[in-house]
């Protein structure tokens, strides 16, 4: 399948509508070719899916959580360049995971979002990144991901 919205199909994947930013910012910019996605965290049944790694959130289920971002990210670069199909190249994820300081997984729980772009987009959804642990995360969310992609000119 070359086309990304028989992939998305054939994976069950429906992209969700662009949330509205819950503070002072835009959900992204495009600057030449580069689109910005601003930090998505990742939700549960439309509500922030809240928890702490190491402390009462497995890595498995983080994993999970960080998949569920990924989704989240593709309907707002949907909504930003009209057609994934566009995208040449997903260029960097940055992952800031809620955990305790002594969590040392948080690599793993990025995977999440990141094998499911290379299954999406393949050669062009791997990507530089950074998984960092923080002490805490908007809303009290698990995970919080932010996207930077490469778009051909439309």
């Amino acid at each position: 399948m070359s086309n990304i919205y028989d992939r998305l199909k054939s994976l069950g994947i429906e992209l969700p509508p662009v949330a509205a930013p819950a503070a002072a910012y835009v959900p992204f910019v495009q600057t030449g070719n580069l689109v910005f996605l601003s930090g998505h965290i990742a939700k549960k049944d439309g509500k922030p899916w809240v928890g702490q790694l190491g402390k009462n959130v497995d890595t498995a289920t983080g994993k999970l959580a960080a998949r569920a971002v990924a989704i989240d990210l593709l309907g707002t670069l949907h909504a930003a360049v009209g057609d994934l199909n566009r995208v040449t190249r997903i260029v960097k994820l940055m992952s800031l995971v809620n955990s305790t300081g002594d969590f040392t997984e948080q690599h793993l729980v990025t995977n999440g979002c990141s094998e499911l772009l290379a299954e999406i987009f393949g050669d062009k959804g791997t990507h530089a990144r950074a998984a960092y642990g923080v002490a805490q995360v908007p809303l009290g969310a698990c995970v919080e991901i932010d996207m930077i992609a490469e778009v051909s000119a439309a």
